[in-house]
């Protein structure tokens, strides 16, 4: 097992509620997350011990990553919100998450990723950390645009 940590910063151009909203809507991750398809257990996805799975990648050659929410929690006063998935395997293991907040039409994440990555020789570590740090970066843009494309005065 090899430790693999990256944290991805991104501003957006739409409310903190709706950033979340998104974020916590795990099938819907495939609209903005690049060769990836989500299967979402029953039930509130924001409850603690909601299980969903990711595939990242094309046919056989995807990547398999089953998540349980470990802790997801959204302040309405303060407008923030903090979610943390626990990853069960079969390749990644450890935590991922991100934390939400904003002000008025505009927003921020910090998104996290703190996995062992099975098979993954140790020296390749900083490359699949900056790889998956571009991937999130990729995925935060177009998830910017999705976001800007939904709202009221865009359309």
């Amino acid at each position: 097992m090899t430790a693999v940590t990256f944290t991805v910063h991104h501003d957006f151009g739409a409310p903190v509620r709706d950033l979340w909203d998104e974020l916590v809507d795990w099938k819907g991750h495939e609209a903005w997350i690049p060769m990836t398809r989500v299967e979402v257990g029953e039930g509130d996805p924001t409850d603690v011990g909601h299980e969903f799975t990711a595939w990242s990648g094309l046919g056989k050659l995807a990547l398999e990553d089953r998540m349980r929410v470990a802790e997801c929690e959204w302040d309405d006063q303060n407008e923030t919100g903090r979610c943390t998935v626990d990853k069960l395997g079969p390749v990644l293991t450890g935590q991922a998450g991100f934390t939400v907040s904003g002000s008025g039409e505009t927003s921020s994440i910090e998104w996290f990723e703190q996995v062992e990555v099975r098979y993954l020789p140790g020296f390749l570590a900083p490359v699949a950390a900056k790889l998956g740090a571009a991937g999130f970066r990729h995925g935060m843009k177009r998830l910017d645009q999705l976001l800007r494309e939904r709202t009221p005065a865009n359309a």
